[in-house]
């Protein structure tokens, strides 16, 4: 019998203890936007009787609160609830990325990928590469926590290192580190969507490009694969085999091998990539000509004018839906078109609880931007911050530590970013803070903060992939392994962000740090 490992410090424990409590008193994220609903309907009904001194910065105009209980607004509500629903930023943008990854996934090119890389990693640099593949995992959807994590375990495992330090290391690089980033991910339009949307209450001419953050995440890469090494080595590899010994008789174990890319997926997995890449230069070929049409007007290829801009989650989808459909049909996993519709069926099942989260979070939306709630609470919030003389790098700060805080609690950035945006995002304009640069604080804290609450929706799946090594893992041996990878990565990706600013290395594509912008 293994024995008993020391329990957490009693302070740690009852913190962690805490915050499970709480959240397991939330109700599902859909029923919190169902009740902001009501609040806000309610809440815009006793403000319509009340005069505020706000004028609105661009107009001029008084800020009054409109009563969304009155008969003609509630009927508008009910009007235009599909089009709300229909018009919900992120909606569109998940769906059509989400149905080109499916079929990857659903060919096996993705899982050949991640074997593929995994088993050219040594040794001594299997930790800092285990991130690396984990950030570029990003681009994925959330089925990959089904593929790294258990792989990465085994990978440590068969290396003769702690399985369970692996599943840490892969879990921080994904989701901690999930601000950084080598390529454009199906978060970006999202985040983008509702910036843009939020920064328009105050400027309706303005427009944030999709790759606002870029710059910012591709610098974030070097300090998350620093941070996420130094910590799954130094403290918490360590602290696993003194606390969390391994079962008796996991070598007898015949699932515990890692099982080597055949002939026929080594095939396969070539010409899958030879499409990828051959799809890489066709846009790059179509892109290079300074008349091409995939170019904004004035030439230029990132503006949020230009074609290809506009066209990135179109292209998420082709680039991982043809070479997926390759890949599958080399492989033999598709025999017919039938079984490409039907992973692509497969993959949108995971969305249909995000589909009925978007209805009602469509409909919040609109009751509280018609009822002018969120632009009083925007001006009212700046002009707080403004009696307060916080420089604008402490208002940022303040960002990342509130959302941060909310984070234990409510883990979607989407469904975050909805609500905060809308007060954020003008709030800050009005201190010449610009939209872009207050959503990457935002993304600094949303990601890094992931990992240690329990109230994040893959921690079950987690606890049983410890499980298969430790039978006695629980929430307690998660979080507990993950709280030193919050505290670095949020130390990590802030000191980037500040960074960036003060030397002034743009944080993205057409993006500033001030806003009126810069011309």
């Amino acid at each position: 019998m293994n024995p008993t490992p020391p329990q957490a410090a009693g302070s740690l424990n009852r913190f962690l203890n805490a915050i499970e409590a709480a959240g397991n008193k939330l109700p599902h994220i859909t029923m919190l936007f169902i009740w902001a609903l009501v609040i806000t309907l309610v809440i815009s009904l006793a403000l319509s009787y009340v005069s505020f001194d706000y004028r609105h910065p661009s107009t001029g105009a008084v800020i009054a609160v409109t009563n969304m209980l009155a008969p003609a607004n509630l009927l508008d509500l009910v009007v235009n609830s599909v089009k709300n629903f229909m018009g919900f930023p992120p909606l569109g943008i998940t769906l059509v990325a989400t149905l080109g990854i499916g079929i990857a996934e659903g060919s096996g090119f993705i899982h050949t990928l991640l074997r593929k890389l995994m088993s050219y990693i040594p040794r001594a640099s299997l930790t800092p590469a285990v991130v690396i593949v984990s950030i570029l995992c990003h681009v994925a959807s959330d089925s990959v926590y089904v593929i790294l994590m258990p792989l990465a375990a085994l990978m440590f495992y068969c290396a003769g290192r702690h399985p369970l330090a692996g599943v840490a290391c892969s879990f921080a690089g994904l989701s901690g580190g999930f601000t950084a980033s080598y390529t454009p991910s199906v978060i970006d339009p999202v985040m983008q969507s509702f910036t843009q949307a939020a920064a328009q209450t105050l400027d309706a001419s303005y427009s944030v490009n999709v790759l606002c953050n870029y710059f910012f995440a591709l610098g974030g890469t070097f300090f998350v694969i620093a941070a996420c090494w130094y910590v799954t080595d130094k403290i918490v590899e360590p602290r696993l085999w003194a606390t969390m010994p391994l079962d008796k008789g996991l070598e007898n174990d015949p699932d515990l091998r890692i099982t080597p890319v055949s002939a026929l997926e080594n095939s396969a997995y070539r010409k899958a990539c030879t499409v990828f890449l051959g799809l890489a230069a066709l846009l790059f070929v179509l892109c290079w000509p300074e008349g091409s049409m995939l170019r904004a007007p004035d030439g230029s290829l990132t503006s949020p004018k230009a074609p290809v801009m506009q066209a990135i989650v179109p292209l998420i989808f082709i680039f991982f839906s043809l070479p997926g459909i390759v890949y599958g049909y080399a492989a033999g996993t598709f025999k017919s078109s039938s079984d490409v519709i039907k992973s692509m069926e497969e993959v949108m099942k995971m969305l249909l609880g995000f589909m009925v989260f978007a209805f009602f979070a469509a409909q919040f939306l609109y009751v509280f931007g018609k009822s002018g709630i969120g632009t009083l609470l925007a001006i009212s919030g700046a002009e707080f911050l403004k009696d307060l003389g916080m420089p604008s790098a402490g208002s940022l700060l303040g960002i990342i530590i509130f959302t941060g805080m909310l984070n234990l609690l409510i883990t979607s950035a989407t469904s975050k970013w909805a609500i905060l945006s809308t007060i954020f995002v003008p709030m800050l304009m009005m201190l010449g803070i610009s939209p872009e640069l207050t959503q990457a604080a935002f993304r600094v804290s949303d990601s890094a903060v992931n990992v240690c609450t329990p109230m994040f929706p893959f921690y079950p799946l987690l606890i049983m992939y410890c499980q298969k090594y430790c039978k006695q893992a629980g929430v307690g041996t998660l979080s507990s392994m993950m709280i030193p990878y919050t505290l670095a990565l949020l130390v990590a990706l802030t000191f980037v962000l500040y960074a960036f600013w003060g030397i002034g290395i743009p944080i993205g594509f057409d993006s500033g740090y001030v806003y009126p912008p810069v011309k």
